[in-house]
């Protein structure tokens, strides 16, 4: 047999998502028997709500497996604008303002695909999720990081700096992934002047947005007169409804943005599955129940796991302000963060991401995922200090 062609140029050197790595990299171990305490994935360990897998069945029965609209079924992008407009006083039109896709993964993808190319650059606060800067580079763009502060803030002056001539992107997260920071409404005022000085499109990931602590409130971007026409919005339903494997996902925004975004989502997804979308109907007009107890659930364990990391031996948590994540300090201890994720999980049998997968600002930090039993946390915690001491 000859050689097989090379991938092509734009994949050579693109890293698989840093995430999903070390989740695989459990679930083999676990495959061979190996007991290990996995904070690598952001997967709620609770089961989707009854009334929501039911109404996905009744959907299968009277045989809704065919395709449906590309932007979403109607009820589903009608109950979408309602619950944006309760919650984050989103003004949005169903019709042309709403675009269901296969998670919000692909309609991040998506989006950028339709704004982003060669010659233009995406301006992103770091640390950030892993997945943003390999769909810039697909796209054939540039991220241009900016800068937070310690406490993982935001300025203006920090955005100023950043911006170049090619910025044509700002791409935000609040709930942050992985920090947990909540954007405020003094760093959401830099935001809109910088966005409306330089004539920026700002991309807004709220799929955390659920899930904010201490009496924070999520504000969107998108909610401001002078941002609404130049915001596009991210989410779905994988991290409120702990329904990550059903891979719905939405973006939303001023029919005129999301033109290209439909066009591209035509060609490559045609739409999401139709009874998952019958699902996220039945989740969004449904019980919130399992919203609020989610809520209960991860407020309770960012503060077991902050504490408990704190008292490790040249380690700092801070306590995450919100999304489910502790992004760990291990800065003091002088090793770097693959490095120290690798040997957590071959001597603690721990996994956790590194923190240089998620980009500027990363490095010497380590993320774990709070989405495990309280008992199974703590003694994670504890394997990880014995391999620390």
């Amino acid at each position: 047999m000859g050689t097989l062609p090379a991938p092509a140029e734009r994949l050579r050197t693109l890293p698989p998502s840093a995430t999903v790595a070390a989740a695989e990299q459990a679930r083999a171990l676990k495959a061979k028997g190996v007991d290990v305490v996995d904070l690598s994935g952001g997967d709620p360990d609770v089961p989707t709500a009854p009334h929501v897998c039911e109404a996905a069945t009744q959907a299968l029965r009277r045989g809704e497996t065919h395709y449906v609209d590309g932007a979403g079924i109607p009820p589903l992008r009608e109950a979408i604008a309602t619950a944006l407009r309760a919650h984050r006083g989103l003004e949005v039109d169903p019709d042309g303002g709403v675009l269901v896709t296969p998670g919000g993964k692909a309609a991040l993808y998506e989006a950028i695909h339709a704004y982003v190319g060669p010659g233009v650059d995406v301006l992103l606060p770091e640390p950030a999720w892993v997945s943003y800067r390999p769909m810039v580079a697909l796209a054939g763009g540039r991220v241009v990081s900016v800068p937070l502060g310690d406490d993982f803030t935001l300025t203006r002056d920090a955005l100023e700096r950043a911006h170049t001539p090619a910025s044509r992107v700002l791409l935000l997260c609040s709930p942050s992934n992985p920090t947990g920071h909540v954007l405020t409404r003094a760093e959401l005022d830099a935001v809109e002047a910088f966005a409306v000085a330089h004539d920026l499109l700002v991309f807004s990931d709220e799929i955390y947005a659920h899930l904010c602590f201490d009496g924070r409130r999520h504000e969107s971007p998108g909610a401001r007169p002078a941002l609404r026409e130049r915001t596009l919005v991210f989410d779905g339903f994988s991290k409120t409804y702990a329904m990550t494997g059903w891979r719905l996902g939405w973006v939303t925004g001023p029919a005129a943005l999301l033109k290209p975004v439909r066009v591209l989502h035509s060609h490559l997804a045609t739409c999401a599955a139709s009874f998952a979308q019958v699902a996220g109907l039945a989740a969004l007009e449904g019980p919130q129940d399992l919203v609020g107890e989610l809520h209960r659930v991860f407020d309770r364990r960012r503060r077991l796991v902050a504490d408990a990391l704190s008292a490790l031996p040249g380690v700092r948590c801070p306590l995450p302000q919100g999304a489910f994540y502790a992004f760990a300090d291990f800065r003091q201890r002088g090793e770097g963060s693959v490095a120290l994720a690798r040997r957590l999980l071959d001597e603690a049998r721990v996994a956790v991401t590194p923190g240089a997968a998620f980009g500027e600002g990363g490095e010497g930090f380590v993320r774990l995922a709070l989405t495990t039993a309280d008992a199974r946390l703590l003694e994670g915690i504890e394997r990880i200090g014995k391999v620390l001491t």
